[in-house]
């Protein structure tokens, strides 16, 4: 279990101070995979950060369940793989030194076998598909073995037929591995076809909730998903304007 209390980011820009966010209580729950979404600048970049650690808030407090450090994965929007590097060096640059040279090997090929690769472990990625890119950087994260995987938008740059095909696997993932994730998105339908649940995010603040509780995997055109994204589309629209992050 990760629990936010009370969390509040602000920031100086030149006399004035900007609200990132504000009275963030939120908790998640171990294995879930929650959605986040709103429009651009609502605060929820802000809120991954923090839940990175690559941030820290301004008020508030972070709880964690258990004795042991959190493991935590981050795939961004764009993938970032470092051009000089194949697939399987580029999953495995984070285990360097920090395990045996044959338990990272192994523990490279099964990510890469997780994410539908294997064929391509020696490919450099500029001979890689976007979509095939993006499934490298959720192969880095996954071979951290990550308690927590935080994703930010990691499906916005990808044509609508990929985009599709890596929900699916991403759920495939979760459905095998049960590590916690936040998914972060400004696609309303994207949300409800993959979270357990969504929260919606406006002004720096979380605005509502929706329980999703839909079989996997989810289709777009299932009255169901057209239901629940009206309904966190009518509390997104209704909310107030949001303030930059």
């Amino acid at each position: 279990m990760l629990e936010l209390s009370a969390i509040g980011r602000r920031y100086r820009v030149g006399e004035r101070e900007v609200v990132a966010l504000a009275d963030i209580d939120i908790a998640f729950p171990a294995g879930s995979l929650t959605t986040v979404v709103g429009r651009s600048g609502c605060g929820k970049t802000t809120l991954l950060r923090i839940l990175a650690g690559l941030e820290q808030p301004s008020e508030g407090e972070i709880r964690r369940t258990g004795s042991k450090p959190i493991r935590i994965g981050v795939v961004f929007q764009e993938a970032r793989l470092m051009p000089w590097l194949d697939v399987a060096a580029n999953v495995g640059f984070g285990l360097r030194g920090r395990v045996p040279r044959a338990v990272a090997a192994e523990r490279c090929a099964a990510a890469i076998e997780l994410v539908g690769l294997s064929a391509f472990a020696g490919a450099m990625p500029a001979q890689l598909s976007g979509g095939m890119a993006q499934r490298v950087a959720i192969a880095r994260a996954l071979v951290q073995e990550p308690d927590l995987l935080l994703l930010d938008e990691p499906f916005a740059a990808l044509d609508a037929f990929t985009r599709r095909s890596m929900q699916n696997e991403l759920v495939s993932i979760w459905q095998r591995r049960r590590p916690t994730i936040v998914f972060v998105t400004h696609d309303v339908e994207e949300a409800v076809l993959l979270g357990e649940r969504a929260l919606e995010m406006q002004a720096g603040r979380v605005v509502g909730r929706e329980d999703i509780a839909l079989p996997y995997p989810r289709d777009p055109t299932d009255p169901e998903v057209n239901l629940h994204r009206r309904a966190i589309l009518a509390r997104l629209m209704t909310a107030p304007a949001p303030v930059p992050a």
